[in-house]
């Protein structure tokens, strides 16, 4: 298919640099730009997965040591009960077996809560050093006053049991249980000190992320600005450079179509000079050499006659080569028989040349095609016919020439040794589409190698 070759101008080495050294500041902007964003993003995303991890640690740790706490506290409380529990039963108790198991779980009962004080006491809180310091002497105390009880007999436990429960037991085991409430209480205030102190950190990770969000927009939104000012700076740079191409291209091909022009009309002043005074020239060269044979003497008759009719073939021989030139040329046939006998006598004169069988077949050709029109159509079939001379190494070319109402239709096939259009496109072919393509017509060539080669040619028509 027709191929268009874009030429543009060239450009000044001042201009080169100055796009080659545009293009790398923007690269440079671009990857600052973009990048310092990116490691702020990063930066900031990384910052947020730190607080996180650091609220989460924070808000993990005061819950376990509340749980922790509370455990305690509610061993204790429930202890105490017990250690009241049992020494009631013990007061109550009237059979002597029973009442050692009563003192067994009692003793059982104050290992524990001594245990239960040491834990409390590695994790003891300055606000709480008084209250536990008076629960501990409290528990102390409350033991301590359970020890000449376990000693009693059953007469002394049914004679004092009760008022020592009343009056001593069961007030002091209040007392305790009221100072392990305000511990729990101390715990509680603790807890929420705790949270406040995470909701804290919420607060200020919240504010800090919104000010890294703000600074990360102000940044983007610098760069996308900057971005699309150089960005719209380059696209008017490129419009006017397309536009320069543009006004070379349109140039180069208004050159190339006056160049053809001007081609064609020396061509035709040089045939009209060959054809008219050179050979007429020639042609009375030869005439005079006959006059001038018909007044020789007897005497030197045949030598003359001879020589004369050597000059009279040399004459001739340079008038049909004349004729050939002038007729390559601009063949005077094409402005005045028309396109098809000049196609027809462009194919015998090659098979008389050559020995390749040219067939022209013409279908509702008009006579009165614009000479644009048969002067490109006769050049393409010149150019194709040399090619086909030249390399193809075929025996039979046929030329089809057809029109219709828009466009006039050429088809040159060929039974040669074919070539690949793509790497082997020569000046011929280039020509042939430069003219083709200057009257806005399609070229198209079809070859593969061992298979031929067709070319095709639609040519749009224009007035006579």
């Amino acid at each position: 298919m027709a191929t268009d070759r874009i030429a543009t101008e060239p450009r000044a080495p001042g201009a080169q640099r100055a796009v080659r050294g545009g293009g790398r500041q923007t690269r440079r902007f671009l990857l600052l730009g973009f990048g310092g964003l990116l490691l702020l993003l990063a930066f900031t995303g990384l910052n947020a997965l730190s607080v996180l991890k650091t609220i989460q640690t924070r808000n993990e740790k005061i819950r376990q040591d509340y749980v922790y706490r509370e455990r305690i506290l509610e061993q204790l409380r429930a202890d105490i009960f017990l250690s009241g529990t049992y020494a009631r039963d013990l007061l109550l108790e009237t059979d002597p077996a029973r009442a050692d198991l009563h003192r067994k779980e009692l003793e059982s009962a104050r290992l524990r809560v001594q245990s239960m004080i040491k834990a409390y006491s590695s994790i003891l809180r300055p606000d709480e050093q008084q209250p536990f310091q008076q629960f501990t002497t409290e528990v102390s105390s409350f033991f301590a006053m359970l020890q000449p009880v376990l000693q009693w007999n059953a007469g002394q436990r049914r004679q004092l049991g009760y008022s020592f429960m009343r009056d001593y037991l069961l007030p002091r085991r209040m007392l305790i249980v009221r100072l392990a409430d305000q511990i729990s209480r101390l715990n509680d205030q603790q807890l929420e000190t705790g949270n406040r102190q995470v909701a804290d950190l919420f607060s200020g990770f919240g504010r800090g992320l919104v000010i890294m969000l703000i600074v990360t927009l102000a940044i983007g939104l610098a760069l996308a600005g900057g971005s699309i000012y150089r960005i719209l700076r380059l696209e008017k740079l490129s419009e006017q450079r397309f536009e320069e191409v543009l006004q070379a291209r349109t140039e180069l091909r208004t050159l190339s179509d006056r160049l053809v022009e001007a081609q064609e009309t020396e061509r035709r002043a040089i045939s009209r000079e060959l054809h008219d005074e050179i050979g007429q020239a020639v042609s009375a060269l030869s005439l005079a050499v006959g006059n001038v044979a018909a007044r020789i003497s007897p005497d030197t008759i045949e030598e003359s006659k001879e020589e004369l009719r050597s000059i009279r073939q040399i004459a001739e021989r340079t008038v049909a080569v004349v004729r050939d030139m002038s007729l390559l040329l601009r063949p005077s046939m094409l402005d005045d028989l028309g396109l098809i006998p000049a196609l027809e006598w462009q194919a015998r004169e090659v098979s008389r040349n050559s020995g390749i069988h040219v067939k022209v077949r013409a279908e509702s050709v008009a006579e009165d095609l614009g000479d644009e029109q048969k002067t490109c159509i006769y050049r393409v079939v010149q150019e194709a016919l040399r090619n086909v001379q030249r390399h193809a190494r075929a025996k039979h070319v046929d030329i089809r020439l057809a029109q219709n109402e828009k466009l006039l239709h050429l088809t040159i096939q060929d039974d040669g040794k074919g070539f690949s259009p793509d790497r082997e496109k020569g000046m011929g072919l280039l020509g042939m589409q430069e003219r083709v393509r200057r009257l806005n017509g399609v070229f198209e060539v079809n070859s593969e190698p061992g298979h031929g080669s067709t070319i095709r040619v639609d040519l749009p028509l224009s007035p006579a």
